[in-house]
């Protein structure tokens, strides 16, 4: 996609809205509200989108790469809105440059195709191959990229794969399309401990030998941490702090950032945030409330928080969404 705009990819005002339940019990939540960031301003970058389940992560990431539609809102990727791209365009122009690798690994591939035979044709249905045996060089290349060979997955079904190969041979397989940016939406949530770190250090190994920025999603604030250079939170829909890794995290403004961080004892690559760290379970009722989504749980809340949405704050650095720094 051609543009001379040097941000590779804006989010701006982005907001998307469910209607819950029929009749008199219906319910309109706010699962995105005016989401804004940019990646890309000054090169390739590991971007990070954090929060607790439900926080409105997917949601986000789902709008990108184009599955459900924005209620309102623009998303530019290389200057160029997205959501005017339609059909064949689409296809060729946006999802060949943007690919999505996603939770469950196994989700990625026809259960009824041999993997190799499922990489082949992406090679070829993207116009990255133009015979059989071009197919096969540019997945054995894949595949090297993320540890693995043609030799290992040939022949195999996806459910012959374990965990940790099969998420290695999804990223492999959003590489053929040789693309500018990954969208990994929790992508080692389901994958052994053991296999953990080796995935999350392929991002950061695409970024510096690749030039390929990932927008990372992740409840894990340990990974994030680790592999990011930036970090946005999100709280019930809403990105509430943003800015450089180390400042969000080794010094947060946000209450609720602070929560996040101090439920994990200390930035450790090799830990995982495994619960809801104390938090009160998805309730419709925080996406519905007007004024600040953490009202009621905050322990610095002060009046205007019920009912005045908080005002963006630039302050060192970063971007915070709250009463007490406006």
């Amino acid at each position: 996609m051609d543009s001379g705009d040097s941000k590779l990819l804006s989010v701006e005002q982005l907001t998307k809205r469910f209607i819950l339940g029929g009749g008199l019990s219906r319910v309109r939540l706010v699962a995105v509200s005016k989401a804004s960031f940019q990646m890309g301003l000054a090169g390739p970058e590991i971007f990070t989108l954090a929060g607790e389940s439900g926080s409105g992560k997917t949601t986000l990431a789902r709008m990108i790469l184009g599955f459900i539609e924005p209620t309102s809102g623009s998303i530019l990727y290389k200057g160029r809105d997205v959501t005017r791209i339609h059909g064949r365009a689409r296809r060729l122009e946006f999802m060949k440059d943007v690919q999505g690798i996603f939770q469950d690994p196994f989700d990625t591939f026809n259960p009824l195709k041999r993997i190799e035979t499922y990489l082949r044709q992406t090679a070829l249905n993207y116009s990255i191959a133009a015979t059989g045996k071009d197919a096969e060089r540019v997945v054995s290349d894949a595949l090297a990229a993320v540890g693995l060979s043609l030799q290992e997955i040939k022949g195999r079904y996806p459910h012959e794969l374990s965990g940790g190969q099969a998420q290695r041979t999804s990223v492999a397989r959003a590489l053929i399309t040789h693309p500018s940016l990954l969208i990994a939406d929790e992508p080692v949530s389901m994958v052994d401990a053991s296999l953990r770190m080796s995935i999350v250090n392929l991002f950061r190994k695409f970024k510096e030998e690749r030039g390929i920025s990932v927008l990372y999603i992740t409840h894990d604030l340990a990974t994030a941490y680790y592999v990011s250079d930036r970090i946005a939170v999100m709280l019930r829909g809403t990105i509430i702090e943003i800015g450089s890794v180390d400042k969000v995290l080794r010094e947060p403004l946000h209450p609720y950032t602070r929560l996040l961080k101090d439920s994990v004892p200390e930035p450790d690559p090799r830990g995982k945030w495994t619960e809801e760290i104390a938090l009160d379970a998805l309730e419709i009722k925080e996406y519905a409330q007007s004024g600040c989504k953490f009202a009621g749980r905050c322990p610095r809340e002060i009046a205007i928080c019920r009912g005045t949405e908080p005002p963006e704050v630039e302050t060192d650095g970063r971007i915070v969404k709250c009463h007490l720094y406006k």
